[in-house]
């Protein structure tokens, strides 16, 4: 009875002194989670729909067999996302608004385009190494057109911003694999119960894209003066 009592007495003890550790702890998933939200919502907000839009252009070629490729480029995209940001952060990098809203559907367009142009071709390793630099060049085009709003929901200086820039990371990272992977499921139908080839399926997916993003180009404040 004495032994039970002393260690019931030291666990309650444990308990007492581990509050704190309890209390931080709880602070830093709430606050992980916030950046984490931040990022899912960034990706999947139907009213900002360029990155959803991107994410299409970027699998729409690809199918299950390939995911360790489409997981590569969607990583990649990621990254340059990540570092424009964090370039932006620390004031190594400044771009004007409307030419980075300009280029965001550039960069949509060129990845249909590109899609047109090799849709049924066997892809060489050589393009499929372009295909990866410019994902993630098109990750810091894109990463700069959130980045005053990410400076502007952050206080502090840049150095305290890299802990929520990483979570924003891995909610950006967590939201892209969730639309790549419907994007694929919707591939695998179209092809396998309606008898699309992936061929056709890729023409007509980045036709339609670039459809949607032309007016964007031609109506971006760029042009007004």
């Amino acid at each position: 009875m004495y032994l039970f009592k002393y260690s019931n007495e030291s666990f309650s003890k444990l308990i007492v002194s581990l509050q704190p550790l309890y209390q931080l702890n709880k602070l830093l998933m709430s606050e992980f989670w916030i950046y984490f939200q931040i990022g899912l919502k960034h990706v999947l907000d139907i009213h900002a729909y360029d990155h959803v839009l991107f994410l299409i252009a970027l699998a729409v070629p690809f199918s299950f067999k390939d995911w360790k490729r489409i997981v590569l480029l969607v990583t990649l995209f990621t990254l340059g996302h990540t570092m424009a940001l964090m370039l932006s952060v620390f004031g190594i990098i400044a771009i004007k608004v409307n030419v980075v809203e300009l280029l965001i559907p550039v960069t949509i367009v060129i990845t249909a385009l590109f899609n047109l142009f090799t849709a049924g071709k066997s892809s060489k390793k050589e393009s499929v190494n372009l295909v990866f630099f410019i994902t993630l060049f098109f990750g810091i085009i894109h990463g700069l057109g959130f980045s005053n709003y990410f400076k502007s929901i952050l206080g502090g200086d840049a150095t305290s911003k890299i802990l929520p820039l990483s979570e924003f990371a891995l909610g950006i990272e967590a939201a892209q694999i969730v639309v790549v992977f419907v994007v694929l499921i919707l591939s695998y139908i179209v092809q396998t119960v309606f008898r699309f080839s992936k061929r056709d399926w890729t023409l007509v997916m980045s036709a339609f894209i670039i459809g949607v993003v032309i007016p964007m180009i031609v109506e971006s404040e760029i042009w007004i003066r």
